[in-house]
C-alpha cells in the first residue's frame, strides 16, 4: 500500500522538490515494488550506434580501446582525488569532474520534458551526474536524436545557487541565481551547461510509461575536445548526491539491480529500480559496499581469485588513501558497468596468469595487436579451468565466456588485463558480470550477486 503524504504548511523551495518527488516515488513505489527497463548494449543491432560495416572483430577492438581509455580516465581521476580530498563545499578542486566524456558500453531509453522528448544515453554506474546535450549548443558533439530544447517544455526549471545540490566539483553559481557546472575531463575534454530540473519520463519493461518529475540533471550548452559519435548523455547511476539513485533514494529504497546479458545475445540486458531490485534466496551471495572518495564508484573489498583448487591472495591497493574519515576498511576494487575489461595490478595479474597456464589444457598462441598476455588456440581440446572470484562474504564463480573471449578467429584472450600497481586503480569490469543479477544497495551498504541465465530474466 502506497505511504501517506505528509501534511505541511510552509517549506522552502527546495523541500517542495524533495516533497513532490517524495510523495510520487512512495505511489509508484507503493503501487509496483519499482520498476525495470532495458539496456541496449551500443555495439547491438537495437543500437543507433551500431556499425553494420563493421565486422564483430572490429567493434571488439573497438569496445577495447573505450574501455582503456576509460581506465585510463579513472586512473586521473582517483589520483587527483587522493592528493585533494574534498569533503566540504570550501575545497578547491582544479581538475573538475563528476561526470565521464559520454563512452559507455550500455543505453537506455528515457523521455525528457512535457511534452515528452525521446532520447537515447549511457546508463553508467561511473558517473553521477545525468546530462543531455541543449539548444544552444556552442561544439555540440554528433548524435542521432535532436537536442533536446529547453524552451519548448513546460516543466523545465533551473537550479536556484541555494540549492543543497549546488556544490561540488564542477558546480558554478551564475549570473541570475543560476547553478551552472563546468567539467573538464582528463582526455581534454570539456562540457558546461546549467543544472536544471526536469520531468523524466522512462518506459517499463512491461510497456507502462513512468512519469517522475523534478530530476535534477546537467542541461549542456558547450562541449569541447575529443567528444565523438555517441548517445544524447548519461544517465549517472553513481554513489554521489547527484546521482538519480542519490535522488530517489527514498522512494527506491537506495535499490537499483541490473542483469547483463553476454555480447553475443540478441537479448536486452534489464536494469531495476526500487524493492524490486532486492536480492534473496538460495544462491545470493552479498559483500560490503566500502564508501570511498570520490564516492562515485562503488568499492568493495576483494580477497583474491581462485583458479581450480589453488588461491591467489589480493593485497595489492589495501589502502587507497582516500577513504572518508573514520572509515576503518578500504575498498580495493570497484564494480563498473561502462568499463568491459577487468584491471588488476601487475603482480596480481602475473600471479593469476601462472596458474591459469599451470591448470588449462590447450595451445597458446600470440596476441597478434600484444595487447592480451595470455591467449589460446580456439580447439576441441581447449580447457579452460574454474575461475572463482573471491570478494568479503561472496564468491563469484567467473563466467567463462566473460573470462576468456575470442578476440581474432580462432583467438581467445584473457579478458582480464594487468596496471601498474602505482596507479592504485582496479576495476571489475562488466565482462565478469556476464550472467549475473547484480544488486546495489546504498542504504544497507552491499552488493549482491546472483547466478542467472541474464537472456531470461525480465
Amino acid at each position: 500500500m502506497a505511504r501517506n503524504c505528509p501534511v505541511f504548511s510552509l517549506f522552502s523551495k527546495l523541500s517542495l522538490l524533495v516533497f513532490i518527488n517524495l510523495c510520487l516515488y512512495s505511489l509508484i513505489e507503493g503501487k509496483t515494488g519499482g520498476f525495470s527497463t532495458h539496456l541496449i548494449h551500443r555495439d547491438s543491432p537495437k543500437s543507433p550506434l551500431y556499425n553494420p560495416s563493421n565486422s564483430h572483430f572490429e567493434r571488439l577492438h573497438e569496445a577495447f580501446h573505450r574501455s582503456s581509455a576509460r581506465a585510463e580516465y579513472f586512473k586521473k581521476r582517483i589520483s587527483h582525488s587522493r592528493s585533494n580530498n574534498r569533503f566540504s563545499r570550501s575545497s578547491s578542486n582544479p581538475f573538475r569532474s563528476t561526470t565521464i566524456p559520454a563512452d559507455g558500453e550500455y543505453l537506455m531509453k528515457v523521455s525528457i520534458g512535457t511534452p515528452p522528448v525521446d532520447l537515447l544515453a549511457i546508463a553508467d554506474t561511473g558517473s553521477d551526474m545525468t546530462w543531455i546535450e541543449c539548444k544552444p549548443c556552442n561544439g555540440c558533439f554528433n548524435q542521432h536524436f535532436p537536442l533536446f530544447d529547453p524552451n519548448k517544455t513546460k516543466s523545465y526549471r533551473h537550479l536556484l545557487c541555494n540549492s543543497s545540490l549546488c556544490w561540488g566539483p564542477g558546480v558554478t553559481c551564475e549570473p541570475e541565481n543560476k547553478c551552472g557546472y563546468s567539467e573538464l575531463y582528463a582526455d581534454g575534454s570539456s562540457s558546461d551547461g546549467d543544472l536544471s530540473t526536469e520531468t523524466f519520463t522512462f518506459e517499463s519493461s512491461s510497456g507502462r510509461k513512468l512519469r517522475i518529475p523534478n530530476v535534477v540533471f546537467g542541461c549542456t550548452h558547450k562541449t569541447g575536445g575529443g567528444f565523438g559519435e555517441t548517445a544524447s548523455g548519461i544517465v549517472g547511476l553513481g554513489g554521489g548526491a547527484l546521482s538519480i539513485i542519490r535522488q530517489w533514494t527514498e522512494s527506491i529504497g537506495g535499490k537499483f539491480s541490473y542483469c547483463v546479458v553476454p555480447r553475443d545475445s540478441n537479448s536486452s540486458s534489464t536494469i531495476t529500480f526500487g524493492s524490486n531490485a532486492a536480492l534473496s534466496g538460495n544462491g545470493v551471495v552479498s559483500t560490503p559496499l566500502i564508501r570511498q572518495f570520490p564516492d562515485t564508484y562503488y568499492y568493495v573489498n576483494l580477497i583474491g581469485f581462485s583458479v581450480a583448487n589453488m588461491r591467489i591472495p589480493y593485497k595489492e591497493i589495501s589502502n587507497l588513501g582516500n577513504s572518508f574519515p573514520n572509515d576503518t576498511v578500504t575498498g580495493n576494487i570497484f564494480i563498473d558497468s561502462g568499463t568491459m575489461l577487468t584491471y588488476v595490478p601487475l603482480e596480481f595479474y602475473q600471479k593469476l596468469e601462472s596458474d591459469i597456464i599451470k591448470t588449462a589444457r590447450g595451445t597458446r598462441v600470440t596476441d597478434p595487436s600484444g595487447f592480451y598476455g595470455l591467449c589460446y588456440k580456439v580447439e576441441k581440446r581447449l580447457q579452460i579451468p574454474k575461475i572463482v572470484a573471491r570478494f568479503a562474504g561472496a564468491d563469484i564463480l567467473l563466467p567463462p565466456n566473460g573470462t576468456f573471449l575470442e578476440v581474432y578467429d580462432g583467438v581467445v584472450c584473457l579478458a582480464i588485463v594487468p596496471v601498474d600497481p602505482a596507479d592504485n586503480l582496479a576495476i571489475f569490469g562488466n565482462l565478469l558480470q556476464v550472467n549475473h543479477l547484480i544488486e546495489y544497495d546504498l542504504v544497507n551498504n552491499k552488493v549482491s550477486f546472483l547466478p542467472i541465465d541474464c537472456t531470461k530474466y525480465k
